[in-house]
Formats: C-alpha cells, sequence, structure tokens
C-alpha cells in the first residue's frame, strides 16, 4: 500500500513490521488490533477490528416497543442500565410520553451510579495494571508509601505504614504462591512501566479498596430497580413507587429508611472519588508525563449529544451539554440533532455488513440496516476463521463506521468534558484547572488544558473528573427527590399512553444517554404497535470504527498512530491507549440466534 493520507490527516503506512494483539483483553467483548511499525518501532498504521456480530436490531423487529429496554439492556454486561434508559427514552420520544418529576431524578441518580461506578471499575480494574507493575510493589517501603499517601491523598484515613505493610504482606503471599490470578502473564519487567515501589504499593492498596465500594454503590440499582446488573426500568418512568409511611416488608421500594440508605452510598463514592480516585490518577499521570499523546481524534474532533438535565424536559439546563467540535477548535461548537438525517450516519463500506447495491453510501438510524456480509479481502493472510492478518483496504471489522457530516469524531468522557469546558461550564473547568495545577506542580510541567487534555493520560483524567462531578449531581438529584417529595408529589410514573390503542399508526423517536463509554444513541420506529426498526449507535461504535468510504479512520485507529513501542512483543502502549477509551466491544459487536440455540462452546484454561 505504501503511505497513504487521510482525508482527516493521518499519514498510513502499512509496509513495516505487522504487530497482531488478538484479543486485547481486559475489556468487555472481543477486539482485534494490527499496527504496523517503523524501523524505529513506531507506529505507522494501525488496524482496529470488533470480531462479533451484534444482532440485537435484528431480534428486536416485530416486538412490543414497552420491552425493548429489557434486550437492549442486555447488550452488555458492564454497562448496566444506559442502554435500558436510552431505549425508554427513544419510546417515549416516539410517543410524546413525558415523565414525572421525581422519575427523572430518580433516573438521574441510576444513570450517574452507573458513571461512578464505571469509571472506578475502569481505571482500577480495567486499565491501573497499564501503568501500575504490582510485583514492583513487593520493594516498596511502606512508610515511604504512607508519605505518598499523605501527599497525593492527605484526607484518605488509610494511610498509615502499617496499613500498607500489612497490605503488602497479603501481597508477598499471593506471589510467592506462584498463583497470580489477574496478574499473570503482566509485562512486570518491561521499561515502559515507570512508577516507584511506593507508587505501586499505593497503588494495589487502592485496587483492593476499590473492589468494595464497587459491590456497595451498586446497591443503589438494587433498591430503585430492583436488581443488578441489569435494574428494571420502564416506559413512563421508573418501576419504583414512594410511600412514605411503608416499610419494605410491606413492600414499599422506596421509603425514608430507602432514600438516607442511597444518600448515604453517594456520599461513600464522593468521599471515594476525592481522596483516592482522582488523586491517584493525577499522581500516576506525574511519573507518566511522556505520555501526553495518544489523543487520537480528541485534539481535533469531539462529539456528544449532552445531558443531565437540571429542568426536566429542558436540554438547554444539559449540566454536560453537547455539540461537535472538529480540527480542534474549541471556540466553535457546532449544534448536534440525532434527527438529522444529514448528521449522524452510518456506514460500511469496511465493515462485515451490506446496504445492497452500493456500499458507500450512509444510512441514518432511522433507515439504518443491520445486514451481515462477512467476506476477507484479497490481502488478507489465513482463512476466515484463522485469520493471520486483514486487509484494510476491504472489510475488516462487525462494527459499522458512525460519522457526523462525514467526520470522524471521538466520544467519551473526554470528548464531554473537552465540550462543557469549551461551553464554559463552570464547575468543569473549575476541576480541569485545579487538576492541571496538581499535576504541574507533581510533574515540574505547565501545561494548559488544550495541551493536556486530548491524550491518552487526558483521557484516563476525564473520567476521574467526569466520577466526581456525577457524584456531586447525584447529591444535588437526591435533594430535588427530596423536595418533590415534601411537596406533596409521589408521582413515578405516568401510564396514560401505556396502551397501544392510544398510540399513532406510526411514530418514530431517539433517545441519547452520555454513557460512560461516550454518547449513546438509540433510534426506534414503530407501526401498528410495533417495532418496524430499531438501531442502535454506540460509543465503542464511533470510536472503534473501521476506515469510511472517504478513508477517514476511527479514534482507535487515529489513538496509535506515531506511539513509540519499547518492546513490540509486548505491547503494553497498544493496551495503555486503547484501554483508555474503556473500550465496549460486546456493545458495539453481538451475537445470538434466532432460536437461542448453543452457537459455539470455548474452554478456557
Amino acid at each position: 500500500m505504501g503511505i497513504i493520507q487521510t482525508p482527516n490527516g493521518f499519514a498510513l503506512d502499512n509496509t513495516g513490521k505487522r504487530v497482531v494483539v488478538d484479543p486485547v483483553t481486559r475489556i468487555e467483548g472481543h477486539m482485534r488490533c494490527e499496527v504496523n511499525l517503523d524501523a524505529n518501532n513506531v507506529i505507522r498504521n494501525a488496524v482496529s477490528t470488533g470480531t462479533m456480530w451484534r444482532g440485537l436490531e435484528v431480534i428486536l423487529k416485530g416486538r412490543d416497543p414497552r420491552d425493548a429496554w429489557a434486550f437492549v439492556e442486555r447488550i452488555c454486561g458492564v454497562c448496566t442500565g444506559c442502554h435500558a434508559l436510552t431505549s425508554v427514552r427513544a419510546v417515549e420520544d416516539a410517543l410524546g410520553i413525558v415523565i414525572p418529576r421525581n422519575a427523572h431524578f430518580l433516573r438521574e441518580i441510576m444513570a450517574k451510579t452507573l458513571q461512578v461506578h464505571d469509571h472506578i471499575v475502569h481505571f482500577y480494574h480495567l486499565h491501573a495494571l497499564d501503568w501500575v507493575n504490582p510485583v514492583n510493589a513487593l520493594k516498596a517501603d511502606p512508610k515511604a508509601t504512607s508519605e505518598l499517601q499523605q501527599m497525593v491523598g492527605p484526607h484518605h484515613p488509610n494511610s498509615s505504614p502499617g496499613y500498607f505493610r500489612d497490605i503488602q504482606n497479603r501481597l508477598k503471599k499471593f506471589v510467592e504462591s506462584g498463583q497470580l490470578g489477574i496478574f499473570k502473564n503482566g509485562y512486570w519487567d518491561n521499561p515502559a512501566y515507570k512508577l516507584p515501589p511506593e507508587a505501586d504499593l499505593m497503588a494495589v492498596t487502592h485496587y483492593l479498596e476499590a473492589l468494595d465500594l464497587q459491590k456497595n454503590i451498586v446497591k443503589i440499582h438494587t433498591v430503585l430497580g430492583g436488581k443488578n446488573p441489569h435494574p428494571n426500568y420502564m416506559v413512563g418512568g421508573v418501576p419504583c413507587a414512594i410511600n412514605m409511611e411503608g416499610n419494605m416488608s410491606a413492600g414499599a421500594p422506596l421509603n425514608m429508611e430507602r432514600l438516607n440508605f442511597i444518600r448515604a452510598r453517594i456520599q461513600e463514592a464522593a468521599d471515594f472519588i476525592d481522596n483516592v480516585y482522582l488523586p491517584d490518577v493525577l499522581g500516576i499521570a506525574s511519573f507518566y508525563k511522556t505520555w501526553l499523546y495518544g489523543g487520537g481524534l480528541s485534539a481535533t474532533n469531539v462529539l456528544d449529544y449532552g445531558d443531565y438535565e437540571a429542568v426536566p424536559g429542558d436540554k438547554k439546563t444539559d449540566r454536560l451539554p453537547g455539540g461537535v467540535i472538529l480540527d480542534g477548535k474549541w471556540d466553535e461548537i457546532h449544534p448536534i440533532d440525532p434527527r438529522d438525517p444529514t448528521q449522524v450516519q452510518e456506514f460500511v463500506a469496511h465493515s462485515w455488513y451490506t446496504y445492497g447495491d452500493d456500499n458507500n453510501k450512509g444510512l441514518h438510524p432511522w433507515d439504518g440496516v443491520t445486514e451481515p456480509h462477512y467476506e476477507l479481502g484479497a490481502k488478507a493472510v489465513g482463512t476466515r476463521t484463522d485469520i493471520k492478518q486483514l486487509d484494510e483496504s476491504a472489510k475488516y471489522s462487525w462494527i459499522k463506521s458512525p460519522r457526523w457530516k462525514g467526520h470522524a469524531c471521538e466520544v467519551g468522557p473526554l470528548a464531554r468534558y473537552i465540550l462543557a469546558y469549551a461551553h464554559g461550564v463552570d464547575y468543569v473547568k473549575g476541576q480541569v484547572d485545579d487538576s492541571l495545577g496538581r499535576f504541574n506542580a507533581l510533574a515540574g510541567t505547565n501545561l494548559t488544558a488544550k495541551q493536556a487534555l486530548p491524550s491518552t493520560i487526558g483521557r484516563t483524567l476525564a473520567r476521574a473528573l467526569e466520577a466526581q462531578y456525577a457524584a456531586k449531581m447525584m447529591i444535588d438529584d437526591w435533594n430535588s427527590v427530596i423536595a418533590n417529595i415534601k411537596a406533596g408529589d409521589l408521582a413515578t410514573a405516568n401510564v396514560e399512553k401505556w396502551d397501544p390503542k392510544t398510540w399513532p399508526s406510526e411514530a418514530k423517536g431517539v433517545g441519547t444517554v452520555a454513557a460512560p463509554r461516550g454518547g449513546l444513541g438509540h433510534w426506534i420506529k414503530i407501526k401498528d404497535g410495533k417495532i418496524e426498526n430499531y438501531q442502535c449507535v454506540v460509543p465503542t461504535t464511533w470510536n472503534g470504527s473501521p476506515r469510511d468510504p472517504a478513508g477517514n479512520i476511527g479514534a482507535f485507529e487515529a489513538s496509535l498512530m506515531n506511539t513509540p513501542m519499547e518492546r513490540p512483543e509486548e505491547p503494553v502502549e497498544i493496551l495503555r491507549t486503547l484501554h483508555s477509551f474503556d473500550p465496549c466491544l460486546a456493545c458495539s459487536t453481538h451475537v445470538m440466534s434466532p432460536e437461542g440455540e448453543e452457537l459455539a462452546r470455548v474452554q478456557v484454561r
């Protein structure tokens, strides 16, 4: 192929050594990545692939729209609830249903519970091991670790030398047993790991603390939605009633005791974020200040639909406002309209799908087609079931290619924070500026928001900041519910249009949510009371998309470009950058047979 210049500004060269990472681990779903290196082991071409087909859109055809949330929620077992919320919003939009105020704020609490939980789990349990060497923690001085904790997070109560010594002894027994579990097969002697032993011990300790926290915060979902994962939702509101005189044994799921329980879990999470999560991100980042690259399209193109309305039903009050920024022009925010057929479109020129006679056209999701068409290009190496090297000039992924007016965009917490900062949201600007001040002091740098945010480190920081903001907003939402109850408003559902006889013969709607991994949209068409068409365009579809007909590459592929690798056979750098997106391939690719029978059995050892 030689060198090809893409329309979105990348020079691709696939003539050098190709490195394949398959699967890309510690993510949800199935992901493959191939890169080409030059003579200096710098990435000059990247190919990102989703290796399973998602067929939920096909399964939903002909079903009751009121049931769609329960199906699409099962797209993923990690982002529990965001697909359900997006689905009920799409159906309510189509049918003109206005939900009660209590339902709005309780849904907000559920959505932000997921946001906080997901971001904490992502950093500590999916991403931290890309930066943290747990084996190196055995060399740490517990007293020096305590001093480091006091410097980066002085308000965390668990910071004594004895506490860190106990954790170190537990870790030592674990390592000496020879059963490393999740720490097995790490590249622990790779020079790409830069943390001193004390920082490693502190981070491993907080890894364990985060395990306890994440199991507690999701109890909010069990109170409001009955269970976790996959809490219950309903078209028209929420499935839990409010009865301030009731108790749990009498069947009232939401009384003052339960509300106070929720408030306590929110405060626990807020304290952990302030005292542990955010200080850890800043402290670890200060040792990796050379990682202020890997921004991908975040330096140029970002997108989000906007979410978290302070006033129910008024998008102008979104606390994280939406829009699109192109070419890195933060002073020029384009409005986004998911209903506009000229804005959001999906392409399949390089995806294992077909649009019939014209695979180069883009389709708005209301008119979307999900018809699989699996074929390997002529330059692919291997067989259909044993691929050695993909052909990026042909079809090479089960992920489609969403574009905004033809532009490839990054979505996610980083995109939302760039947009919010550019919009001038005071709380966000304060967070970002304060964090950068702390980072600059630790790292000895003098970076601005526009220099630091569009990077791998910036993407990880944005997640921590969004978790902090979400916890604050949850307290505001909780206070709004209490105020409504005090005013005598106990309504949690609007069932005026529950009966399909009240629906128009044809309707269409769209629902959007600020999902943990980015802007999530569901588009639905309803005809004669049944689903005629349903399309989900999920965050990892945006970020993990293959090339489009014009040759634009997606955010995953772009983020890897020009990344130097210490040891190509130990792809730490590839994992760091891709994991910073918190990719969820299960959301963008999924498969199920019409009859539900077993398709394959895999033995893992």
